[in-house]
């Protein structure tokens, strides 16, 4: 497996947490729009895995939409706090939990589906993290991955940001955000391609789309 990518962003605690959280609620639709395009693609009843859900957005607007049984997974304290809080504001009954994607605390054959959005790029061991998804899911389950492209345009990236619906400070330190950081983690088709070659996935379904692209893996 690849050697151990070193993280080049901020910790997501405290405040910087608090500031993420804040931000990715005034774009609460994306996070609706995500869960209404997969909630079909999960059994009835089945048991969901968001890998570094944050605030956890993604998990609650998924749990309003059928009665799954939902995990969330995250290295961050502070957001494991804020998405508990965030679930018990909802009403909805959500374990999530503090973990390392590539060292996963639970079972194998545990999931019917796992998710991971916008946050691959930052594991520090992401060929594990694709080899952990492929062992807690179920003979026949999907992991999705959804991330940046490393070879999104300027043009492609102020599109984006438009259409988040921004303030003007918020517009400013997101784009700062996308061109000093996430940019520069980001991977392309072909890294993926390579990393997700070295587990036992051997090969995915990759669409490309807007700033980003969608890989489904089955088991």
């Amino acid at each position: 497996m690849s050697a151990t990518k070193a993280y080049k962003g901020v910790a997501m605690e405290g405040l910087i947490a608090t500031w993420y959280s804040r931000l990715t609620l005034k774009d609460l639709n994306r996070h609706k729009l995500m869960a209404g395009q997969l909630v079909d693609k999960i059994p009835g009843g089945g048991r969901v895995l968001e890998i570094a859900p944050g605030p956890g957005y993604f998990c609650i607007e998924l749990a309003k939409l059928g009665n799954f049984r939902i995990s969330g997974l995250d290295i961050s304290k502070s957001f494991v706090e804020i998405a508990r809080q965030n679930a018990r504001a909802a009403g909805l009954t959500i374990d999530f939990r503090l973990g390392n994607a590539s060292d996963m605390p639970f079972e194998s054959a545990s999931f019917d589906f796992t998710f991971c959005q916008a946050a691959f790029k930052n594991f520090r061991q992401p060929v594990k993290a694709i080899a952990e998804m492929y062992r807690v899911l179920r003979p026949g389950g999907t992991a999705v991955i959804v991330d940046m492209r490393s070879d999104a345009s300027p043009e492609e990236i102020e599109k984006e940001l438009k259409g988040m619906h921004l303030g003007r400070l918020d517009e400013w330190m997101t784009r700062i955000t996308f061109k000093q950081m996430l940019v520069k983690t980001a991977y392309s088709i072909a890294a993926m391609k390579s990393m997700i070659s070295q587990t036992q996935f051997g090969t995915g379904r990759i669409d490309v789309g807007g700033i980003g692209f969608t890989i489904w893996l089955e088991k």
